[in-house]
């Protein structure tokens, strides 16, 4: 089953120019060079072949496992859009999650909103990598729905200002 990993990961526009997917597993050197590295992966849930979030650890070639944080679906609005447009009832599986059944032609995952995972993830790396988001140089056009929004002439021909 493919969760679609690289395009669910390029749709986090993470910063980390060392970094590569592999399988449904994102992997990065956030300090190039520092031993410490970051692997983010998808949590599931109690339910077969559904995810309810992000599981970010950081992990030491030497000593392995060093932390780890799940980062929800819920707890951080992935799917609320799509919950509140299809009226997902809280208190069901389905509600916060994607599972591996999709459209033909469209990631499990979608309708995901996943500005709130970018931004947990960049306290999270803040804590553990130091200065590592910042000396990264984020790529922010390379998401799949980046759009360059059209600018507004200066001057309106009519119509209110408000």
């Amino acid at each position: 089953m493919s969760l679609h990993a690289p395009e669910f990961f390029a749709e986090l526009c993470l910063p980390f120019q060392d970094s590569t997917v592999v399988g449904n597993t994102y992997y990065a050197a956030p300090i190039p060079g520092a031993p410490p590295r970051l692997r983010i992966d998808f949590n599931r849930t109690i339910h077969a072949d559904t995810y309810g979030g992000l599981r970010a650890a950081v992990i030491h070639p030497d000593r392995g496992e060093i932390d780890a944080l799940v980062l929800g679906f819920v707890d951080h609005g992935t799917f609320h859009r799509r919950d509140e447009a299809q009226r997902t009832p809280a208190n069901t599986k389905r509600y916060g999650t994607f599972d591996k059944y999709h459209r033909p032609g469209q990631p499990p995952w979608e309708g995901a909103v996943t500005t709130g995972l970018r931004s947990a993830i960049e306290q999270y790396t803040a804590v553990w990598f130091p200065g590592a988001w910042a000396a990264s140089t984020p790529s922010r056009a390379s998401g799949r729905t980046a759009h360059t929004a059209p600018s507004l002439s200066a001057a309106r021909s009519s119509g209110r200002a408000r």
